[in-house]
């Protein structure tokens, strides 16, 4: 295979242009965004070139990480960290990305919105019909790898706070469900009872790692309130009840209200209601969850929840488009902007320095390890439980959504996730993603073979 085609070879020739465009602006303007606010447009002048380089470096990491057979989102990050460090070669234009807030509110609703897809993908039916083994390997891949990335926390981290340690286990909680079922799509193992016990189990994996991620979160934003005192377990219990009641009220709530919502929407004859309707409650619920404490990522996913084929029925009945379509467009143009971002905030520097790599793979080895246990609460021996177990594995998006709330929580004047600690979350994201898809079909397959053995050897013996 020809890496450097001629169609590549014309898009790298664009991207560099772009760059070299958007250098000649920065150095013509003596500081960036003065030469746009003296002109026609202000300050969006800058935001558009800006949009730009960064929607043209996720489209072509994306391309080039799925020619690989590897998630768009890594190429989205690996790009991003290029940008983003290449002022260590002198080239200091792309520096006011990493600060620009218009751009920062862009990325936050494109997690927002990401989160919302995810709900989108689950109904509350769907978790109630997961089963017993599910949920019991939800749990061992929530409990083990958050006391494993704690342990990992506390001793690469010593002198941090234990609040830092809790921190660091709760981002290795959750899995990136749609890398694990875009593999087991691939290669037509959807409807296994492997892949069934995997997403099932994936989705309550995600409830709880956000719960726990508002729990620990709240703690430290109550620390922080309190001028650094500690926090009572009164305390502690009553965030941990905030966040479990902001899940439950959710769906209780949205199943009453949210017929009578949409019905309401269907009578008007403008155009555009089922999406802004479904983007007010979006909206709404991320508002509210922030507004009590929790991260609005909880409030955005809990509404993709509750959101549910039944209250849609009628718009699709009359010729619209359903629900995951209209939000997708949307979704493509802000997610992208997120992970190229945070992919920019890592600092290359960091990955030279032997305590930080040796910090990176243990808490790797801590991922992939806490997420084997689940293989442990798989007691039909007739299921591929190590295959379970890879399944559970790549953090993906999940990590980085964790890291960056982390990375803008404040503890003692002092970010939660430092800059050194961030750059490892994003080795053991990168190794987690890369790793599953060749294992879980390695892993897949040689189960069936086992199987066909054993299927051929019984006649045998009879």
């Amino acid at each position: 295979m020809r890496l450097l085609t001629q169609r590549r070879f014309f898009f790298l020739m664009v991207i560099a242009a772009v760059y070299v465009l958007y250098a000649v602006a920065f150095a013509s303007s003596g500081e960036t965004g003065q030469g746009a606010e003296q002109g026609h447009g202000g300050p969006v002048l800058e935001l558009l070139l800006q949009l730009v380089v960064i929607l043209l470096a996720a489209k072509l990491g994306g391309d080039l990480f799925e020619r690989f057979n590897q998630p768009a989102v890594l190429g989205e990050l690996v790009l991003g960290m290029v940008i983003g460090n290449l002022h260590l070669l002198g080239f200091d234009a792309f520096e006011p990305f990493k600060h620009h807030l218009t751009l920062e509110v862009l990325a936050e609703l494109g997690v927002i919105i990401l989160l919302f897809e995810v709900g989108l993908e689950s109904t509350v039916k769907e978790m109630m019909k997961v089963g017993l083994t599910s949920f019991m390997v939800a749990i061992f891949g929530v409990v083990a790898p958050f006391f494993l990335g704690w342990g990992v926390g506390a001793l690469f981290l010593p002198d941090e706070s234990i609040y830092v340690h809790v921190f660091i286990g709760a981002t290795l909680t959750a899995t990136s469900v749609g890398i694990t079922a875009r593999v087991l799509k691939d290669i037509g193992k959807i409807k296994t009872r492997e892949a069934k016990i995997i997403l099932g189990a994936a989705v309550i994996d995600d409830i709880m790692g956000l719960v726990i991620l508002a729990v620990v979160a709240g703690i430290i934003t109550a620390i922080n309130q309190g001028a650094g005192e500690g926090v009572s377990s009164a305390a502690v219990l009553w965030i941990i009840l905030k966040a479990v009641l902001f899940i439950v009220g959710s769906i209780v709530i949205g199943a009453f209200v949210l017929p009578q919502y949409f019905n309401l929407g269907f009578k008007m004859k403008v155009k555009g209601v089922l999406l802004s309707f479904s983007l007010l409650v979006c909206f709404l619920m991320s508002y509210l969850a922030g507004i009590i404490g929790l991260a609005p990522i909880v409030g955005a996913f809990a509404a993709g929840l509750i959101l549910e084929d039944v209250h849609v029925e009628k718009f699709r009945e009359r010729g619209e488009q359903n629900l995951h379509e209209l939000i997708a467009p949307i979704a493509t143009f802000l997610v992208p902007i997120f992970f190229v971002r945070m992919g920019m905030l890592v600092d290359l520097t960091t990955f030279v320095r032997v305590e930080i790599l040796g910090f990176a793979a243990l808490m790797t080895v801590a991922a992939i390890a806490g997420k084997q246990v689940c293989s442990l609460a798989v007691f039909d021996k007739s299921i591929n439980r190590i295959a379970i177990g890879l399944g559970m594995i790549p953090r993906g998006e999940v990590g980085l959504i964790f890291a960056g709330i982390g990375a803008k929580l404040m503890l003692d004047g002092e970010p939660v996730i430092s800059t050194s600690t961030y750059s490892a979350v994003v080795i053991m994201v990168i190794v987690t993603t890369l790793v599953t898809p060749p294992a879980l079909v390695h892993s897949l397959l040689r189960g069936d073979r086992k199987k066909a053995q054993r299927a051929e050897a019984t006649p045998g013996k009879a």
